[in-house]
């Protein structure tokens, strides 16, 4: 799927569309070119990731190859900054005004900065016209030793936009994450997780039992149990999916059998966004081109996943109203 030869008309009409990007890890997404300028020589070889049928081994191998690449380059919040603004003026190239990213908890430790730091780093690299807003993301097990007392205090944290749970689905939920996602949304800041795309059902109701949360990362999990999706459906709660990345892990068979088309046959509110890029070698041309040529998906209904990013974007209702206005003027052209 990436780095296929995509249709020029499909290119042309995913590119008009104002899109969103509500599931970006930072660290999977800096810049190839970046790291290329960063160590000459060491990244000359297109990862065989990037090929359009490649398949990851399993969930640690691919968890290596980030860390691999986000290992070399973030070593401090001055990379961040620099990776962010490249990012940042990818989505504008790509017509997209709406950006959620997230930064992992375990690099404060690795390059011994605050989280106060990386978010300013980002922050500082937005650019006009992007709306962007960043999320702390952790582990299932990340609350022991000495992170206990940072985390503590990420709720109190000024510029931080909301929390996220990153990795592993294996490892066990605890009840210090009910009592951090509480927190935190009472402190006003929004809350999400990662649930549902290799332990199923049981993993997304869990995460909604015990957060409390109204988005969830990936959720595939939901497609193929019916209380669940009809939970999804009657406590309006969105997912945020990554097609490409769900073929790549082996969370799914093939781009055929995706779930993403029957939760949204189902009514399900669903996001489309790349994951990890530098990963995968994706963009959301990639992403969308999924939609349409391995999942039948007319252009009418890519324009609606399309709005569902604009419906849950933190935003303010009259920017909200502008994105989807032009939306809907391109709606009436097709």
């Amino acid at each position: 799927m990436s780095r296929a030869v995509v249709d020029p008309s499909i290119t042309e009409f995913i590119q008009s569309l104002p899109k969103t990007e509500t599931h970006l890890h930072i660290e999977g997404a800096v810049p190839w070119e970046l790291l290329q300028e960063t160590f000459p020589g060491e990244f000359d070889k297109t990862p065989e990731a990037w090929a359009a049928d490649f398949k990851y081994e399993n969930f640690t191998t691919f968890e290596n190859e980030v860390l691999h690449y986000a290992g070399s380059y973030y070593t401090s919040p001055e990379r961040y900054h620099e990776s962010a603004k490249r990012v940042f003026q990818n989505h504008l190239d790509q017509n997209v005004r709406y950006v959620e990213t997230s930064f992992h908890l375990g690099i404060l430790e690795v390059i011994g900065c605050s989280g106060p730091d990386i978010i300013e780093a980002i922050r500082s690299a937005v650019p006009d016209g992007l709306e962007v807003r960043v999320f702390m993301g952790m582990l299932r097990n990340h609350y022991q030793g000495e992170l206990t007392a940072v985390m503590d205090e990420i709720p109190n944290w000024g510029g931080l936009d909301g929390i996220d749970m990153h990795g592993h689905e294996t490892i066990p939920w605890d009840s210090w994450a009910g009592q951090l996602w509480r927190r935190t949304q009472e402190a006003g800041k929004f809350t999400k997780a990662h649930a549902g795309e290799f332990e199923g059902a049981k993993d997304i109701n869990t995460a909604l039992d015990l957060l409390g949360t109204k988005r969830i990362q990936h959720g595939i999990g939901a497609a193929y149990d019916p209380a669940t999706l009809q939970r999804l459906l009657d406590e309006d709660v969105a997912l945020d999916m990554c097609p490409v990345s769900n073929v790549k892990l082996r969370s799914v068979e093939s781009a055929e059998c995706h779930p993403i088309r029957k939760l949204f046959d189902a009514g399900v509110k669903l996001t489309v966004s790349t994951d990890d890029p530098t990963v995968f070698g994706n963009d959301l041309v990639h992403e969308y081109d999924l939609l349409i040529s391995h999942l039948n998906f007319t252009k009418q209904e890519v324009v609606q996943v399309v709005r569902n990013g604009f419906d849950v974007a933190l935003v303010d209702d009259a920017t909200r109203s502008s994105w989807i206005s032009e939306l809907d003027s391109i709606e009436l052209t097709l």
